[in-house]
């Protein structure tokens, strides 16, 4: 029998939760996320003391230095966060939290959407002929970001109690399959779906140990196999809950210092004497088992099967027939682990070959941060001597320098002439800056910890958020940019606020409208429902848009940057040219790709292949390389431009940088063809092309920002710094 599933990472660091209670232990360790505050929520009369204590502090640092302002801003900073704790009991982040569960309690299994590598359509779990829960089917608490990527987490029939073990449970006998219901069944097997559960917010996990001695890990199990053009089901689970027995002091010094529960006493009343475990591992193996349909006419649900069960996971015997029910059960056990509550996640994050990733990432930032290097010391090396010549020249020998050599000086009359579709560059460049804002705080606050993969959906709960409150700074880029080139005129600046706000957000919304229903025709739960599609229409108009409406106005009324030159009212003819010059701005973009490259093969892998992405630190370093080498092609091709003579830099500098898009839709390809060979069907390579387009759109829009902010700041600088004639 032959398994496929995803193999899954080291964690660069763990992540960290909280509990919800009235009082946390200081340094109480949290699993989705790092704590703002190491330290405990205070009670009033807690927050009270610490508040006058700050108080009396600043009191008497302000009469020894009454001099300095900065005291005072700091005092306020702190008298803020100190307000914070004292009216909300301390400050979470948002994620999950440590939950102590006492013996017999009960743990409810949940189910999540069927997922596979093969046609990246998620379906719903009830779609198949699976137990259902007493009660009905009901939808658990989803985020935004769950709701896009297509999770849709359910309540299932599974039940455990906890720290007893039990076997042979009866769970439901199937209605008789129809023939509906046989063919999906076995389309979901041929296309190797797999089944996502999830407990105390772990998903399901099962190994195989290969010959070699390591193991693979994957998540899920799948619904069936094929064997010799017959289909088995797995109807028998035997479920492994590993758990760890609640310390509070335990928990405490895991972030805390040694002595840290001496130094904060406990307020109130704890019930660190009760016995209680905390869910640390959630291990399934899935058999096929042959079950007698007569034996469970008169079963009750969780009711005991008459005959011992034989799981082994090696052997199938259980195949599906049209006409014929089919019986699940299962069987738990509870172990008790060393595995520490931050450290539950490892199991998730381990992957072989480790140091390949490491060192393919480190060997790439070396090489490339060397190039970039050199490129900006020959680059600034050259404008500095053209500059020292012109500025040692007298006006008669500059004068004849510009006839026989000089050619950048030469177009001093044109450069800052306005550029064709001048106010469609304003609002791409207004649209880089907010994507471009957006991934960097979104990346930043995903590397110290906040967005981590043990809350699904954050990160894209994250960046949509962020998106919409960058849109102040996209209107007023925008606004000001337009205002700049067209001379300084205030008509219009609604205009091009507005479209700044629907340019990119309108062309995202027609490619995932167009993908989306393919998705409803696919019956897939990956399709955003209607209901998501108002809220996001509703966050697009009434967030977004009046945020970039906000930010026009104030770009309106700055001030426009002034021009160091004059422009001609002829314009100047530019020379024939030996080369194209979009034959160098579409090779610049090679470059920044060699930058971003190796990393992208582990952002493709986690998306598609649904790996656990989780270096966000080195993403963090790569994005930050990429903006550099983003901004020095472009310096270099600007100024190659203007050596000869062509003064339509303005788009050529977009592009120049922003050209690095072509190389990932190309990569984007290829990865499709060689990777993604499994990929079957016309709609999955649809979906797949078409989010890769929505991706490559967003990108270059970004770096073509970096590539003509940098241009324009250096033209800028070069002709105010020339002794002109």
């Amino acid at each position: 029998m032959v398994n496929r599933g995803t193999r899954l990472r080291t964690p660069l660091a763990f992540p960290h939760s909280r509990r919800k209670t009235d009082h946390i232990k200081f340094g109480e360790p949290s699993d989705s996320s790092t704590p703002l505050f190491v330290g405990a929520s205070f009670s009033h009369r807690e927050a009270d003391l610490f508040i006058f204590a700050s108080l009396s502090f600043f009191r008497r640092s302000d009469t020894r230095r009454s001099r300095m302002g900065v005291f005072n801003q700091f005092r306020i900073w702190v008298l803020t966060i100190c307000w914070v704790f004292q009216s909300g009991y301390g400050f979470y982040l948002p994620g999950s939290y440590p939950h102590k569960y006492g013996v017999g309690d009960d743990l409810w299994v949940k189910v999540n959407s069927l997922t596979s590598i093969d046609t990246e359509m998620p379906f719903s779990y009830y779609s198949l002929p699976f137990c259902t829960p007493d009660g009905g089917i009901k939808d658990s608490a989803e985020n935004l970001g769950e709701l896009i990527m297509g999770d849709r987490i359910e309540n299932s029939p599974y039940r455990f109690n906890m720290y007893k073990n039990e076997t042979e449970i009866f769970l439901c006998k199937s209605d008789p399959l129809s023939a509906e219901k046989f063919n999906i069944l076995k389309d979901r097997i041929d296309e190797m779906y797999q089944v996502n559960l999830i407990l105390d917010n772990l998903p399901a996990i099962r190994y195989t140990t290969k010959k070699e001695g390591y193991v693979l890990w994957w998540t899920g199990y799948p619904v069936g196999v094929k064997l010799q053009d017959v289909y088995y089901i797995f109807n028998h689970l035997k479920f492994n809950v590993l758990v760890h027995k609640y310390d509070e002091t335990n928990v405490a010094r895991v972030m805390g210092t040694g002595d840290a529960p001496d130094m904060i006493p406990s307020v109130g009343k704890t019930e660190s004497n009760v016995p209680g475990y905390m869910v640390v591992g959630f291990e399934v193996i899935p058999c096929s088992v042959t079950h007698n349909v007569d034996s469970v006419k008169n079963l009750k649900k969780y009711g005991k099967y008459p005959t011992a069960v034989k799981c082994d996971p090696n052997t199938v015997s259980m195949p599906i027939k049209e006409g014929q029910p089919i019986v699940f059960t299962y069987e738990v056990t509870f172990e008790e682990s060393d595995i520490k509550w931050p450290s539950r996640w490892d199991a998730y994050l381990k992957m072989e070959g480790s140091k390949v990733h490491w060192f393919s990432i480190l060997n790439s930032l070396m090489v490339i941060t060397f190039l970039a290097g050199i490129v900006l010391v020959i680059f600034l090396r050259t404008v500095r001597r053209d500059l020292t010549r012109y500025e040692e020249l007298d006006k008669e020998a500059q004068a004849q320098m510009n006839e026989e050599l000089s050619g950048w000086k030469l177009v001093v009359g044109d450069v800052f002439r306005a550029p064709t579709n001048p106010s469609l560059l304003c609002i791409m460049v207004g649209d880089g800056v907010q994507i471009l804002g957006m991934a960097v705080v979104t990346i930043l606050f995903a590397a110290l910890g906040f967005m981590s993969p043990a809350s699904r959906g954050t990160l894209v709960t994250g960046m949509l958020f962020f998106y919409m409150i960058l849109g102040i700074a996209a209107g007023y880029v925008a606004v000001r940019l337009w205002r700049t080139i067209g001379g300084g005129d205030h008509d219009g600046w609604v205009s091009v606020s507005w479209k700044a706000a629907c340019f990119f957000p309108g062309i995202a919304f027609l490619i995932l409208t167009t993908l989306n229903f393919l998705l409803w025709g696919s019956h897939s739960t990956g399709a955003i429902p209607f209901s998501l599609f108002v809220i996001l229409l509703l966050l697009w108009f009434c967030i977004s848009v009046p945020l970039t409406l906000v930010g026009g106005y104030f770009g309106a009324k700055a001030s426009p940057i002034e021009f160091p030159v004059r422009t001609n009212q002829i314009p100047r003819e530019i020379p024939a040219q030996k080369y194209p010059s979009w034959l160098l701005v579409l090779g610049a973009g090679t470059l920044p790709f060699g930058t971003l490259f190796i990393e992208l093969f582990f952002i493709m892998s986690s998306i598609w292949l649904g790996r656990v992405y989780y270096v966000f630190g080195f993403l963090f370093i790569v994005l930050i390389l990429l903006v550099v080498v983003c901004a020095e092609v472009s310096l270099v091709l600007t100024y190659m431009h203007l050596c000869v003579e062509d003064w339509k830099w303005w788009w050529k500098s977009f592009f120049a940088s922003g050209s690095v898009a072509i190389y990932i839709f190309l990569y984007s390809v290829n990865y499709l063809v060689f990777d993604l060979k499994s990929l079957s069907g016309p709609v999955s390579a649809t979906l797949y092309l078409g989010y890769s387009l929505f991706m490559v759109v967003a990108i270059m829009l970004a770096t073509g920002t970096v590539g003509f902010l940098s241009s324009f700041w250096f033209v800028h600088y070069l002709f105010s710094s020339v002794k002109l004639d």
